[in-house]
C-alpha cells in the first residue's frame, strides 16, 4: 500500500470518528434535556398531588364530574356512601408495615344502584378468608372517606405477574376483570375508578385502612446531571484528541 492510500484511509477513519463523536454528543445532550423536561413535569405533578391531598373531601358526585371532565381524579379526597357487597371482594397482593398479605377491594353498591370498588385496606395472608374477619364485614349503609384513584387500562409492566384469577389474587388492578368476575357490567354499572378508604378503624381491626402510598421518586435531576456530565467529558476528550492531531500535523 502506498503512502497516498495510507493517508486516505487514515483521513476516512478520522472523519468517521468525528461524525460518531458528534452524534454521541448530540444524543447525550438530548437525553439530558429530556430529563430536565421530565423534572419539570414531575415537580408539577407532585405539587398537584400535594394540593389535592390537602383539600377537603368532595362528594362522590363531584368527583365523578371531575372524572368526566378531565379523566383524572387520582388522590382527590372523597366521601362515598352505599352498602358493601362482601361476597364479591377481590384481593390484591400487597405489603403493609413489613407484612405480606392483601388489600381487600370490596364492591360498594351506591344509592343509584351502581358499583364502585373500594380498597378497604390490608389483611395478612392468614386472614384472606372473609370468614376469619367476620366482624369487619359491615352490613347496612356505610359512608367511606378516602382517596379517589384512577383505574388502570393495562398491566403496568411486563415484570408484573398475571393476575391469578382462580385464587382471587390480583397483582395489578384490572377493574374490567374484577367487575366481570363479580357479575357486574363495566359499562353503566361499575364506576370507572377506585376509592382507597382512609385509616378509620373497621370493626374487629380488619381490614386496616389508610394504606395509600404516595411515593413518586424524583430522580430526574441527577439523571440530567449524569447525561450532561458525560457530554462534557466527551467534549473534553474530543478536544484533547483534536489538539493532539493538530500537533502531529
Amino acid at each position: 500500500m502506498n503512502d497516498g492510500s495510507r493517508r486516505s484511509g487514515s483521513q476516512w477513519k478520522r472523519k468517521v470518528f468525528i461524525v460518531l463523536t458528534c452524534l454521541v454528543f448530540i444524543a447525550l445532550l438530548g437525553l439530558g434535556t429530556w430529563q430536565v423536561q421530565r423534572l419539570q413535569w414531575k415537580q408539577d405533578l407532585l405539587a398537584s398531588i400535594t394540593d389535592r391531598l390537602k383539600s377537603q373531601p368532595r362528594d362522590f358526585a363531584d368527583i365523578e364530574r371531575i372524572m368526566r371532565e378531565t379523566g383524572d381524579v387520582d388522590y382527590r379526597p372523597v366521601v362515598v356512601s352505599g352498602q358493601f357487597e362482601h361476597l364479591n371482594e377481590r384481593h390484591f397482593f400487597a405489603t403493609h408495615n413489613g407484612l405480606s398479605g392483601y388489600f381487600v377491594y370490596t364492591p360498594l353498591r351506591l344509592g343509584d344502584g351502581r358499583i364502585v370498588f373500594v380498597n378497604r385496606g390490608f389483611v395478612p395472608f392468614d386472614r384472606k378468608d372473609p370468614g376469619s374477619r367476620s366482624d369487619g364485614q359491615i352490613d347496612g349503609p356505610v359512608s367511606v372517606t378516602g382517596l379517589a384513584r384512577n383505574r388502570l387500562d393495562r398491566k403496568p409492566s411486563w415484570v408484573v405477574p398475571d393476575n391469578d384469577l382462580s385464587k382471587n389474587i390480583y397483582y395489578w388492578k384490572d377493574l374490567d376483570t374484577m367487575a366481570r368476575l363479580s357479575g357486574y357490567r363495566l359499562a353503566g354499572e361499575v364506576v370507572p375508578m377506585f376509592v382507597d378508604a382512609d385509616d378509620a378503624p373497621n370493626p374487629g381491626g380488619l381490614p386496616i385502612g389508610g394504606v395509600t402510598i404516595v411515593n413518586m421518586p424524583n430522580n430526574h435531576l441527577p439523571y440530567a446531571v449524569t447525561w450532561y456530565g458525560l457530554a462534557a467529558s466527551l467534549a473534553g476528550v474530543f478536544g484533547f484528541w483534536l489538539w493532539r492531531e493538530r500537533s502531529r500535523s
